[in-house]
């Protein structure tokens, strides 16, 4: 008898996984915080025997070494990923004893396309296949990106993905359960997954590589493709090199003064308070990046690689789960931190910063008295919610580009919250009324304009309203 122990990292869109018998188990790309991992194996009352990648990780930072280290574990890593560190290195058609007494091997299947050395690892009990784990080869309704790479490859890796979730279809039966890393929630995914669980069987009759043939599913596949989060240029040289253990320990206590230095000094002071707490009063100068929301994507990808930052959060145990999910993407230890009332963080005589939250019903009201994009209207220059004569009304979108392509409120200027930092001189003067999709990453564009001295009003609200309030909507 077997057993599959998911272990959902959720913020990053991942899942790792603990498979065994009675006796021991195997890990297949595990997170970098290994703790959770051995809790997993410690409540089925197994040893860890081996460790699979099933390739080096573009999105996150591997735990491979450290599980291994800890637990003794053999560490297989497909023989075509160039790495530093000792491993055992898995060929096409490589069988491993998982538990013998439960009947249980792993088979390891060469499935190029999301890497050029992408392995997946088929689940036996018996002799007979039970579990695929697909890594980031045959996803849910989709396939694994394959531009994380090399550009002059990703062509070339479409087309590989395609064979290589055909030759899943073709070899195993219908019933086997296809469990991958990514796709829920992941920018490794190509498409949107739908779905916690799914077959063989399922997929071939729902999965665009398999329902497609190849040449369209590479042009489908192509043109649709998102942004690349920066910080994944980082994560790949990581997990060859091998990273270090991590260190979770809390950081240093930061007093007013301090949290004053590092803002003057350039660093990055982020506070992990919901977004509705941090409108309505926050340290000027610092950041807004919700603890509840995708922290680690949105903070690794916006904040410049290596900046010290500290960390600003309302409880210790907020804190502790950031530095969580921080170190999954390669932010390791935070410069230092304060926790408590935000009162606390700033010098006595100082007061804390506040900006406006909205509706889009909100927007709509006020832009039925201005010109969008940065121009007052003439009749009524003054009667712009406080604004003073000749300041405009700017509406930001800052969405990804494949979410405007749906539809964008005319007018509105469009600069994706990734690269907000980087394009602030480019907003029209005026007020800027900040939005997104849902209300999160506004959230963050409204704190980076706040700091840099900005007029703000963050729109905390769905874009399936915006139309429906009364705003124009186009679609080009």
């Amino acid at each position: 008898m077997f057993s599959v122990d998911t272990i959902e990292v959720a913020g990053l869109g991942n899942r790792s996984y603990l498979a065994g018998g009675g006796r021991e188990a195997v890990v297949i790309d595990p997170p970098r915080d290994v703790d959770r991992v051995i809790a997993a194996a410690a409540r089925r009352g197994v040893r860890i025997s081996h460790v699979v990648e099933t390739h080096v990780h573009n999105d996150y930072v591997t735990g491979g070494p450290e599980l291994t280290r800890l637990t003794g574990a053999a560490y297989l890593v497909p023989a075509g990923a160039r790495v530093a560190f000792e491993r055992t290195p898995v060929r096409d058609g490589d069988s491993t004893v998982v538990d013998a007494d439960a009947g249980l091997a792993l088979r390891a299947l060469a499935t190029p396309g999301h890497t050029p050395h992408h392995t997946s690892y088929v689940l036996e009990e018996g002799g007979a296949a039970v579990a695929v784990f697909t890594g980031g080869s045959l996803l849910i309704g989709t396939v694994g990106r394959p531009d994380l790479v090399e550009p002059r490859l990703t062509g070339d890796l479409a087309r590989a993905q395609h064979a290589s979730a055909h030759r899943l279809a073709d070899e195993l039966p219908y019933e086997t359960a296809v469990l991958p890393t990514h796709g829920f929630g992941s920018f490794c995914s190509a498409g949107r997954a739908e779905g916690g669980a799914t077959t063989i069987g399922k997929e071939r009759s729902a999965n665009e590589a398999l329902t497609r043939d190849v040449d369209t599913f590479v042009a489908d596949l192509l043109a649709g493709l998102d942004e690349v989060p920066a910080y994944y240029a980082h994560m790949g040289p990581a997990n060859a090199a091998g990273p270090a253990p991590v260190d979770l320990t809390p950081p240093a206590v930061a007093d007013a003064d301090e949290i004053a230095a590092r803002l003057a000094a350039g660093e990055w002071v982020v506070d992990l308070r919901n977004r509705v707490a941090f409108a309505e009063g926050h340290v000027a100068g610092s950041l807004n990046f919700e603890a509840e929301g995708q922290l680690a994507t949105y903070l690794a990808w916006l904040i410049p690689w290596g900046r010290p930052v500290t960390l600003l959060a309302e409880s210790a145990g907020q804190l502790a789960a950031a530095q969580r999910e921080l170190v999954r993407v390669g932010i390791d230890r935070p410069a230092a931190a304060a926790t408590g009332e935000p009162s606390t963080w700033v010098r006595e005589g100082e007061r804390l910063a506040a900006f406006r939250r909205a509706t889009f019903a909100d927007l709509a009201d006020l832009a039925g008295r201005a010109d969008l994009a940065g121009r007052a209207d003439p009749a009524d220059p003054a009667d712009l919610a406080g604004r003073h004569p000749g300041d405009g009304l700017v509406v930001l979108d800052v969405r990804r580009s494949s979410e405007r392509a749906g539809g964008f409120i005319e007018g509105s200027v469009h600069i994706p919250v990734h690269a907000l930092h980087g394009r602030l001189g480019e907003i029209p003067a005026g007020e800027v009324w900040v939005h997104c999709a849902g209300g999160m990453r506004a959230a963050i564009a409204a704190s980076l304009l706040d700091a840099a001295g900005r007029q703000v009003v963050a729109v905390d609200d769905a874009f399936t309203g915006a139309e429906k309030s009364g705003l124009t909507v186009r679609t080009a």
